[in-house]
Parts: C-alpha cells; sequence; structure tokens
C-alpha cells in the first residue's frame, strides 16, 4: 500500500506542475517548494538546535501558535522551524517573526522527506491538528525524533479506522504523545490500542483570548462607525464567501435600520470586489480608497485587504462569519466571539465542534435563507438586552475553554 501512496505522491507532483501554467494558486504551490532546501541551508547550521512545527493551512499555524511561543520560551536556543502545505497559509505568514526559518513542506516522497529532515535535524516536531505525511513521519519514527500531535482530531471516517487503512495506522507509531481536541477522538485512539493520549482541548481558544490583551484600535475604524460622539450599531461580516455576500447585500439595500457595515471577503480579488461593491445601492468605500475619503459619510465599508480582520471585530456590535454555506462549512467563529459579540453563520457548521456548541448554547444564530438572515439581524439589532446576552455566551464560552496550551507543555521535556 505505500508503493501505492507513493506512486499517487509522484502522479500528483507531475500533474501539479501541468496546472501551475494555469492556475496562480497551484503555481505558488510549486514553485514555491523549489527553493525550500536553500531556504534552509541558509538559516540552519549542522550544529543548530532545531524544533520542526508543521500547518496544513493558515488556521492550522494560528492554532498552533500559543504553543510555538511557549516553546520557544522554553527553548530560547532552538531555532523553530515552521513549514506549510497550502500557499493559503504560507503566502500569508511566510515572513512571521516567530520562526527562524519558514518555507512550504517539500512534498511527501521518501527523498525529499529524508533531505528535509536531514537539513533541519530537529530535535522534536509538532504536527499541527492533521495532516499525516506517511514518509516524513515513516522517517521520524527511523530516527527516533519525539514526535507530536497537538489539537488533534480523530473521526470514525479517517483511514486509520478503516479496515484497509494498515500503513496509516503504522505511521501512527511515529507520535510520542497525542494531544486531542476531545474524548472521541482519545476514544478512538483507545481503539488502536493508543494510551499516550492526553484530551488538551483547542489551543485555538488559548489563541485567541489573547486578542484581548492586545490593543485593537483602528483609527479607521473610528472614523467609520463614530457618529458624534457616539458609535454606530455596526454588522462586521468577516470572510465571506459569494453566497454569503448575496444574502448580505440584499440585507444591506432593503434594510431601513440605522446600521453600518463592514465586509471583509474571503476573495479579495480585484474583480470580486468591484462586483460587490457594484450591488451594493448604498454608499460604498473600499479599504484601498479610505486615505482620499471621509469614512463617516459611508454606509459599507469594503475591506480589500488581509491581516486586519481580528481587529475589525472588535469594533463589531453583530458578527456575520462567512463559508456557513459552502463546504467544508463555515469560518473561524472564535475571534468575534473572545470580543463577547453575538455571532450569525449559515448552516453549514456540523463539522466545528465550536459552532456547534455555540448554536447549541444559543450564542451563535444559523441561518439558512434571507429572511432568517433578515430576522436574525432585526432581532439582535433591536433587541440590544438579548445582543449582549448572546454575546456574553460567546465570551464566556472561549474563556472557559481555554488551558490547552498549559496541557500540552506539561507533557514537554
Amino acid at each position: 500500500m505505500l508503493f501505492i501512496y507513493n506512486l499517487i505522491v509522484q502522479i500528483a507532483n507531475f500533474l501539479l506542475k501541468i496546472i501551475a501554467q494555469f492556475s496562480p494558486k497551484i503555481k505558488l504551490f510549486v514553485d514555491g517548494r523549489k527553493d525550500v532546501n536553500t531556504k534552509i541551508r541558509e538559516k540552519i547550521k549542522l550544529f543548530d538546535k532545531t524544533i520542526w512545527f508543521h500547518a496544513a493551512s493558515l488556521g492550522e499555524y494560528e492554532q498552533g501558535l500559543p504553543v510555538i511561543e511557549k516553546i520557544k520560551e522554553k527553548f530560547p536556543h532552538h531555532k523553530i522551524v515552521i513549514s506549510f502545505f497550502s500557499p493559503s497559509g504560507y503566502e500569508v505568514r511566510k515572513n512571521n517573526t516567530i520562526a527562524d526559518v519558514t518555507v512550504y513542506l517539500p512534498l511527501d516522497t521518501k527523498m525529499k522527506a529524508q533531505m528535509f529532515l536531514k537539513l533541519v535535524h530537529p530535535e522534536m516536531v509538532f504536527f499541527i491538528k492533521y495532516e499525516y505525511w506517511l514518509n516524513y513521519l515513516n522517517e521520524l519514527r527511523k530516527l527516533e525524533t519525539p514526535t507530536y500531535l497537538i489539537s488533534g482530531i480523530f473521526r470514525e471516517n479517517q483511514m486509520f479506522f478503516k479496515w484497509y487503512g494498515g500503513f496509516y495506522r503504522k505511521a501512527l507509531e511515529t507520535f510520542t504523545y497525542f494531544f486531542v481536541q476531545n474524548e472521541s477522538s482519545k476514544k478512538l485512539l483507545f481503539q488502536l490500542g493508543k494510551t499516550n493520549v492526553a484530551v488538551s482541548g483547542d489551543t485555538r481558544f488559548d489563541r485567541v483570548a489573547t486578542i484581548l490583551e492586545k490593543d485593537n484600535s483602528l483609527a479607521f475604524m473610528d472614523s467609520f462607525t463614530s457618529f458624534g460622539k457616539t458609535k454606530w450599531t455596526t454588522i462586521v461580516a468577516g470572510s465571506s464567501w459569494p453566497k454569503d455576500e448575496s444574502l448580505l447585500v440584499e440585507y444591506i439595500n432593503q434594510t431601513t435600520e440605522k446600521v453600518k457595515f463592514i465586509i471583509a471577503p474571503h476573495n479579495i480579488k480585484s474583480e470580486q470586489i468591484q462586483e460587490l461593491k457594484n450591488s451594493i445601492s448604498k454608499k460604498v468605500v473600499l479599504f484601498s480608497e479610505k486615505e482620499t475619503k471621509n469614512l463617516a459619510d459611508f454606509d459599507v465599508f469594503i475591506i480589500d485587504t488581509i491581516g486586519i480582520l481580528t481587529k475589525i471585530y472588535s469594533y463589531a456590535d453583530i458578527a456575520y462569519v462567512g463559508g456557513g454555506f459552502g463546504n467544508p462549512g463555515v469560518h473561524n467563529i472564535l475571534e468575534p466571539a473572545a470580543f463577547g459579540i453575538p455571532i450569525v453563520i449559515g448552516p453549514n457548521f456540523s463539522h466545528f465542534a465550536e459552532a456547534t456548541a455555540l448554536v447549541n448554547m444559543e450564542g451563535c444564530v444559523s441561518i439558512a435563507n434571507k429572511n432568517e438572515l433578515s430576522d436574525a439581524f432585526s432581532n439582535l439589532i433591536r433587541n440590544e438586552d438579548i445582543r449582549h446576552e448572546k454575546g456574553h455566551i460567546c465570551s464566556t464560552f472561549v474563556q472557559m475553554n481555554k488551558g490547552a496550551t498549559a496541557i500540552i507543555l506539561k507533557h514537554i521535556s
């Protein structure tokens, strides 16, 4: 089976090079891996002590950041290596300041895995949430390198738990310890005879809890949301997709509520931003136009940049988090939750434990169509007590689920 796996990786490598000629994102994926070894050689020397963290994409990086920060404090003389699989993670965080070197993870062939590990020679390895690359794991096992899974999630439909998943189960033997998010993951690993498991919870709660300790002020947001000496009721729609935006635009165009709207689309390609702007009948300004406009004059503010959504959520009275009409579902709701904001999402959230929990606790409202969106917004706009109650549920939920990082650090020597 490992032979078949390696064959699939080689075929994928060949096809990706062809697809890269037509897809900018895949081109980043392919081209970004060409100079990985050179980057490592420039930053990591043979005598350096290193610790390697792997994140699939941006979400996993943010999830692992509390652990990376604490590990760096605990091992100040080690160099930190961070690898990404996806361009959506690497391209956004390639200039982070916590790592000594940040690279794409070379594709999972035996030769590439051996070379990567030879150059990095990590003393410890952390995989964040998932991504079980078999050749890397097999080589780490041969080297007897302490390897940890943090914020792990296991489900019955994964290959580990199928009759034909023996070669994947073998790879799990690499892990020194599994830090999982819930009891169901622990039970599944127990079925495989894994007792080196702790339910630590989700490190994302630690990550978002620290948001409140930072300066989240943005002068341009103060200008946009100010109404004399008071503040407009403000709805922030973060990580929106076209399906989300079609509902939001219809509501914005027809509502008579005294509300200001901020939309931070998931995709900020100029043509899609312009299409979104043109679809709104009220006064709209783009982030890229803010220097030449009086923001107080506008009703809708479209954020055509990245990296500031977290701070923008601090100005929200109500948050709408996008992705809930797509697959796999809703984006990160924990950032607005940390600020104590009631949240509205689409119907696809069942794969996300935090969203499911907050919907059940009624801090988060799930909607399926324009009428439900209108009802949810109107209820939250007009009823300040309900708005504050739901927001309190959200902030309490975040605070009550902190502590995963501390549990992990206790096991790391």
